[in-house]
């Protein structure tokens, strides 16, 4: 049963509960799909999610079933093989390691932003980064919309690169099946950290 945290949040308790509460890492999926639009819907929302000089370096590849899904499956790690050829829509989820090059875009009021990421090393640094916070308002917006994820870290990244993304400035950071959660789709939820533990004032 959900705790009321009327005094505290302003979302109310079903769509607290949608989004964190009942909210798991799905593993099962119906048959239901998943539109390529309805998730283009999900990203002009979560787009709006702020990053570092608003550097925005997340990219997706959506990977629907057929042969695409099959290039995919192959650089998946042992379960996650069978998890992500049965979800109705993939996810790769990449950051730009050149995102600096739209700064003068997302960035206008500093025109020379583009040359303070000079340094390739620091530059990919900033892109992983920005890119997981906005992984992680991906996966909220998914939610938002009715959609379970599976998000997945096991697989081959550099094997991902190359069957994807050759040539270009994208690198993976992490996989997520998407669709409608299936039966015995979810684990109970594991123990999770104390604010107590996980909070200091000073």
């Amino acid at each position: 049963m959900s705790t009321s945290t009327a005094d505290a949040f302003v979302l109310d308790e079903t769509t607290l509960d949608l989004l964190f509460r009942e909210a798991r890492t799905a593993n099962t999926w119906t048959d239901e799909p998943v539109s390529v639009e309805q998730v283009r819907e999900v990203f002009e929302l979560i787009k709006l999610g702020p990053t570092a000089m608003n550097n925005q370096p997340m990219r997706l590849l959506l990977v629907e079933k057929g042969p695409g899904r099959d290039r995919l499956v192959k650089h998946m790690s042992g379960t996650n093989r069978d998890k992500t050829a049965a979800a109705p829509l993939v996810a790769v989820v990449a950051a730009d390691t050149d995102f600096h090059e739209r700064l003068p875009e997302h960035f206008p009021h500093a025109p020379d932003a583009i040359t303070w990421f000079a340094d390739e090393a620091g530059r990919e640094r900033t892109a992983l980064y920005n890119a997981a916070l906005q992984t992680a308002y991906f996966i909220i917006g998914l939610r938002a919309a009715g959609l379970g994820t599976g998000p997945q870290a096991g697989f081959d990244k550099d094997g991902v690169d190359a069957e994807f993304f050759a040539g270009t400035s994208w690198k993976s950071q992490v996989v997520i099946n998407i669709g409608h959660p299936g039966e015995d789709a979810w684990l109970d939820r594991l123990p999770r950290i104390s604010s107590d533990d996980a909070i200091r004032v000073v």
